[in-house]
């Protein structure tokens, strides 16, 4: 059995949305074996760093949060789609032909795992990738940009998915997965009330 971890490791130097400053997780070690017995670290972050999944409230006033998706939105089949020959945007024609099942876990490979620094041209899904998503009645999606949208108005594609209580995973690190079916897992910390949490991600050969 072959597994991919297809999370981005946490860490002060990691590849962050837009090169913000304040995006960067900080790491502070509040005790160490010179002064204690023990050794611990308090992190700041944002919850939308590196590999996580966005929930209503992200993009809806009211919208539900992260911890009311039921625990099934984050396993079960998964079809890895490569559109790494696609610039710019994934619209409904480069989708039409692949095999997407009802219920499954969609995984977007771009060529943005191919990046070793912050591309603001990344390349996202339009919003007629994402109504095409949404009328295949796919069960979560995720993709390898640190967004799966770029200044597109009113953050359209996060609401039409969001809105059919599709799940969007970003930042994956899918460099070295090929194209085909996989069991997908990919739990979100459990944290009350937010718009976001941080997932360890991985992709099981079937």
């Amino acid at each position: 059995m072959k597994i991919y971890d297809i999370s981005i490791p946490i860490s002060e130097d990691m590849i962050v949305y837009k090169n913000r400053t304040e995006k960067k997780p900080v790491f502070n070690i509040v005790a160490d074996y010179d002064k204690n017995s023990v050794y611990e670290t308090d992190i700041c972050l944002n919850l939308h760093t590196g590999t996580h999944v966005d929930a209503p409230l992200h993009v809806f006033k009211n919208g539900q949060m992260v911890d009311k998706y039921p625990l099934e939105k984050f396993c079960g089949d998964a079809i890895v789609i490569d559109l790494s020959i696609i610039e710019g945007c994934i619209d409904r024609e480069h989708l039409t032909d692949k095999d997407i099942q009802i219920n499954d876990i969609v995984i977007l490979k771009t060529k943005n795992s191919e990046d070793a620094i912050f591309n603001f041209d990344f390349t996202y899904l339009s919003i007629s990738g994402a109504r095409y998503l949404s009328e295949k009645k796919i069960k979560t999606v995720g993709i390898d940009g640190l967004g799966i949208e770029r200044n597109q108005a009113d953050h359209a594609t996060h609401k039409e998915l969001l809105g059919q209580n599709i799940p969007i995973i970003e930042g994956l690190h899918l460099k070295d997965v090929k194209e085909g079916r996989y069991q997908f897992i990919g739990f979100p910390i459990s944290i009350a009330s937010v718009e976001a949490s941080l997932l360890r991600a991985v992709l099981i050969e079937k």
